[in-house]
Parts: C-alpha cells; structure tokens; sequence
C-alpha cells in the first residue's frame, strides 16, 4: 500500500464538513506545494496547484475536500447540543456515535443521544431515528459550561472515525465521499509534475459540492479558470454488496478500476478519448450511464461561460455516506494514472467540438 498512504491518511482524517473545509485543504495544499506552482486558495475555500502554467489547453481537474457533518443549531439549559445534517444523512448510522465537534477554542469530543430502547414504546421501536430528535452529549451539566469549552450555536462536528486499513488494499474512512477525488487529482498532478505536458494543468480541491445546490465551489473556480476541459473525480455506488440493484446502477466493484460516467455533464468527445486512453495504458474500468445529472461537481463546471467539455471519473465506493466508506487504493492509483495518460495527449490544437 504505497502510493504515499501517509499523505491519504492524513488528509482523510482531518475534520472538515462543507463549509468548514479549512482544516483539510491545508493539508491538501502543503503538499501540493511539494511539487506544484501557483498554490493558492480563494475567498470560497477552493484550493488551486498548477503544473506548467504557461501551456495550453488549460485543463481543470477537480475534486470535491469537504465531507458530510453535522451542525449545532440549539444548546439548551443543560448543556445537550441539538443539530442538524450538513449533506445527506442516513440518521440511523448517528445513532451512538462519538463525534469531533469543530468549537472556538479547539476540538471538542461528545457523543450522540438518543433514548434508551428500555424507555421506548413499541411503536417508537419500530420507526427510524431522525436527527431532530437525537443530541449531542458533551459531559457539560448547562449551557454556561458548553459554553466555557468554546462550543457555540453554528459549530461543525464529524463522526470521530479515522481511516482504517482493511485487507488487502482496502482502506475505510468517514470522508472517502470525496476526499480521495481532491486525492486522485493531485497524485495525477504529482504524475504529471517531472515531465510536464504540453497542457496546463490545475488541480482544484472544491469546496461545499455537498450542499452546492447551485453548483458549489466549483462553479466560481471554473468561472475563474476559464478551463477548455476539465475532468471531475469523485465516488460512485460499488455494486458487488448484497441487495445492490445492477439493472439501475451498472456494475462497478471494488479494485476494477476507475468509472467513467458517459450522458448529461459528461461530453461525449471527452468520454471517448478517455475510453481510448484506458484501453491503450491497460487500465481496467467500467462505463456509467448518466440520462439527467451526475449529481457531482461536473454539473457545476460544464455549463460555466460558454460552455466546458467536461468528464466525470468515479472510484468505486461502498457504504456512501457512512462513518465506513470503503475504496481500494489501487482504484485511485488507476484513476491517477489514466488522468495524466489524458492529459498527455492533450496539446493546443485538442478540439472536443462535436462534428
């Protein structure tokens, strides 16, 4: 498990919901400074490495740094937090767990509360928990002492699950969904960096793309790059778990490699010459149907200005928006691999016009 693990580590580990993002986009852009130029973040939390800025076609890889949270909303006389979902939560998986909440003077650990099943009726048994009705529970006996742990309606909490190893290649973490995508794109950068291509190359770790109802942080660092062709990475559903219906999703699985989305946000000219790209390096992969939207930052990027021919590459994903996402690192090494394959081909008479 080589492919700078450390650096995938720490980057999954650090804390950092949608518009809360401060802490892993650092840690994203000090190694960027490693090898790339031109690092830098802007006024909404995106974060931008470059490679041979001077060439041409200028080319945006993005993928999204923030995860799914929590956000405190009330703190009642007794010191108990009550919160709501930053993104899309199953409610049921926030049932006792630890968490890491984000407060004015540092970290503050607490746990989720929830009645216990002794007190509940049957009919309360039987239905799923909502997150209205679950708390936070620091130790604090009243309002003045969450307050005196610097903890204030509005801060930002994560589950406190660190990123585990699995067996073989296989690595588990709250924040898979998408922080291996701002991962693959800059170890393809890194690919990229010793030889640079004819291509101008920026990596950008968006921001907010979980709560980007109106296309997030990577609508504005479009708008600002002014890319000819962008690629997005981020995750899709593994189907080789029980109960995964194929007919609906396609099948995509854990080590097969990188997923290459092909309808609506995806540009159908891009999608061939990376299907091509893949089949020339040997890279495996699999195809994804996408008839209305990619719900992803491509949807954001293609319609930006005049227009960006835009790809979308997932990584095979199991357990979406749970304190366990699972990914094989060697699907983010492919993945890796065949966006600088791409962008090698590139030079600055590429036209993905359709014709």
């Amino acid at each position: 498990m080589a492919h700078d693990i450390a650096f995938l580590e720490k980057l999954l580990d650090a804390p950092g919901p949608s518009g809360f993002e401060v802490r892993p986009a650092r840690v994203w852009r000090e190694e960027a400074a490693t090898f790339a130029t031109d690092v830098r973040v802007d006024v909404n939390g995106n974060s931008f490495a470059t490679v041979n800025p001077g060439g041409s076609p200028k080319v945006m890889l993005a993928g999204h740094i923030d995860e799914i949270g929590l956000q405190v909303t009330f703190i009642d006389e007794d010191g108990y937090l009550f919160v709501d979902e930053i993104g899309g939560w199953d409610p049921q998986v926030l049932v006792g767990q630890r968490v890491i909440i984000l407060g004015k003077e540092g970290d503050v650990t607490g746990v989720v509360g929830k009645k216990a099943i002794h007190l509940m009726t049957q009919e309360d048994r039987a239905k799923a928990s909502k997150t209205k009705n679950l708390w936070l529970d620091v130790g604090a006996k009243s309002r003045e002492e969450a307050a005196s742990l610097g903890l204030r309606v509005g801060d930002a909490a994560v589950l406190a699950q660190k990123m585990v190893r699995l067996a073989g290649d296989r690595i588990a973490s709250r924040a898979v969904d998408n922080r291996i995508g701002a991962y693959v794109i800059l170890e393809a950068l890194r690919l990229l960096a010793d030889d640079p291509p004819p291509a101008a190359v920026t990596a950008v770790a968006t921001s907010q793309e979980e709560i980007g109802y109106s296309g997030g942080g990577a609508r504005t660092s479009a708008y600002t790059l002014e890319p000819q062709v962008a690629i997005v990475v981020d995750v899709t559903f593994s189907t080789d778990v029980p109960d995964v219906e194929k007919k609906e999703l396609g099948e995509h699985e854990l080590g097969g490699g990188p997923v290459i989305s092909r309808g609506s946000a995806s540009h159908g000219e891009v999608f061939e010459m990376l299907v091509r790209v893949a089949d020339d390096e040997k890279i495996s992969y699999t195809i994804q149907a996408s008839p209305r939207s990619t719900r992803t930052d491509a949807d954001a990027i293609y319609l930006t200005r005049a227009g960006v021919p835009t790809a979308l590459v997932s990584v095979p994903n199991r357990y979406m928006h749970s304190p366990s996402e699972i990914v094989s690192v060697e699907d983010l090494k492919s993945t890796s691999r065949l966006i600088a394959a791409f962008i090698r081909r590139l030079d600055a008479s590429t036209d993905f016009t359709p014709r």
